[in-house]
């Protein structure tokens, strides 16, 4: 079945229906990639950059030297 065959039906689905398909399609592709799925419960560390205080006053700074710009 063709794309243009199954957009039809594609779109007469419910919104949840919608969102199921979206999720098993990206399943399914992650799969091909060799991509593990995640687990449920399982925890996955997420990286974070450490504050950067100077940098945001920098910004700030010159920022504010831009007349279009007036934080203060």
């Amino acid at each position: 079945m063709s794309l243009v065959e199954l957009l039809p039906s594609v779109q007469a689905l419910s919104r949840p229906d919608k969102f199921r398909l979206v999720q098993l399609l990206v399943l399914d592709l992650a799969q091909e990639e060799g991509v593990p799925p995640f687990l449920e419960g399982a925890s996955y560390p997420i990286w974070t950059p450490p504050p950067a205080f100077e940098a945001a006053q920098t910004l700030l700074n010159l920022l504010s030297q831009d007349s279009v710009y007036d934080f203060e």
